[in-house]
């Protein structure tokens, strides 16, 4: 006798999350069979692979305190369909992505009308990072978290958390894109260095990080020498970048595109860079950097308070130390900066240092060969037959 037919329901509301969401109906039907169906809210991508979207996933798509609180109502209405729609088609399982202030909200709902429906979260919320005991609470409404970094089991067991599996990072699909080959490393060797400038990927980042990695580099090439300034960026941000980087002292050549940028990738001999996911592509990428990250005094004051950890920089946390020097906050100075890119640039321990710290970060994240999207769906299998043995 054949197996029932599965059904799950994906909630993913930003593009990260919709190409996740994609991969892993991708690796489903690939792993389980073409029987599965898919409803639920997603972008471009998870529609392309067979999800019909409750609705456009960008309306929900929405940053910063401001923004949320001037449409809380509009949010608060597309919370109660989607989870309206939850319950309606009764899943196998309910998976939500990413987007913790929408998925979460829509998960809860969910769990107290209709708590027979199984809920996996595919991408733990920064419980490790700041308010820790959301972890706690999360146990009440989800069954089990799929992790992206390695740590994070252990730190979901340390505050009793959710069960919760490491599956990978969809960047070890990405390698072959990072790795320098032969010619990539001659030019990380030759003069002059190519440096890489990364000040984010939205507007309030690259407005507050661009003045300040200017001067950072114009203080470092008089102290240091000459240097090849390159800033990949996306095309929304491009009349931005160019317009805050004309009176820089080095202007930078701005490149366009991903193809271009993973190019980049495997040259570069250092990077200026702010704080986020980009750390960890440069790291297994084997580009020593300095991050950096700056917000308003308000976001500061709430963030000192928050913050629990002792390093916010992704592949420092990640590798296990502080490899990668980190200037946040009042500390994300052009006089700060300037000396420690510098000190990455030329051969020394500096350098030598993150360089080694990096050759650790292919053993740690690890899924034995197994693609991070393949991983999630076994799990998510997994899930669902121990559910249907414990009913």
């Amino acid at each position: 006798m054949s197996a029932a037919p599965r059904h799950f329901f994906l909630v993913a509301t930003e593009e990260s999350g919709d190409r996740l969401g994609a991969d892993l109906m991708r690796a489903l039907r690939m792993k389980f069979g073409n029987g599965m169906s898919f409803s639920g809210v997603g972008g471009a991508a998870m529609e392309q692979a067979g999800l019909r979207s409750l609705f456009p996933a960008y309306e929900i798509a929405i940053v910063g305190f401001v923004e949320i609180a001037r449409r809380l109502r509009f949010l608060l209405r597309r919370i109660r369909e989607t989870a309206d729609a939850v319950i309606a088609a009764n899943p196998d399982a309910l998976i939500i992505i990413d987007s913790p202030d929408f998925t979460h909200r829509v998960a809860r709902i969910v769990r107290k009308r209709a708590p027979h429906i199984p809920i996996i979260n595919y991408v733990s919320p920064t419980v490790w990072a700041w308010r820790p005991g959301r972890a706690r609470a999360m146990k009440t409404y989800i069954d089990h978290v799929l992790a992206l970094l390695p740590f994070e089991p252990q730190a979901h067991q340390r505050l009793q958390g959710p069960p919760c599996t490491y599956v990978g990072h969809p960047l070890l699909n990405r390698l072959s894109d990072l790795r320098p080959n032969r010619e990539d490393e001659q030019r990380r060797a030759e003069a002059p260095p190519l440096v890489l400038v990364l000040p984010g990927s939205r507007r309030s980042e690259v407005r507050r990080l661009m003045p300040i990695f200017g001067r950072a580099l114009a203080q470092a090439s008089a102290t240091c020498g000459p240097f090849e300034i390159v800033l990949p960026t996306l095309p929304h941000l491009e009349n931005m970048v160019r317009e805050l980087c004309t009176d820089w002292l080095l202007p930078p050549r701005i490149v366009i595109g991903e193809e271009a940028r993973y190019a980049l990738f495997r040259q570069a001999r250092a990077a200026l860079v702010k704080s986020g996911t980009v750390t960890l592509e440069l790291a297994l990428s084997g580009i020593p950097m300095v991050a950096a990250y700056k917000v308003s005094p308000l976001e500061a004051a709430v963030a000192r308070r928050l913050i629990t950890i002792p390093t916010v920089i992704l592949a420092n946390l990640v590798i296990g130390q502080r490899a990668v020097p980190e200037f946040l906050l009042e500390h994300c100075t052009a006089k700060n900066l300037a000396p420690a890119l510098c000190a990455i640039i030329k051969e020394g321990e500096a350098r030598a240092r993150q360089i080694k710290a990096f050759t650790e970060i292919d053993a740690i994240m690890s899924t034995h060969g197994v693609a991070p999207s393949e991983c999630a769906a076994e799990a998510v299998m997994r899930l669902i037959g121990e559910e249907r043995a414990a009913r």
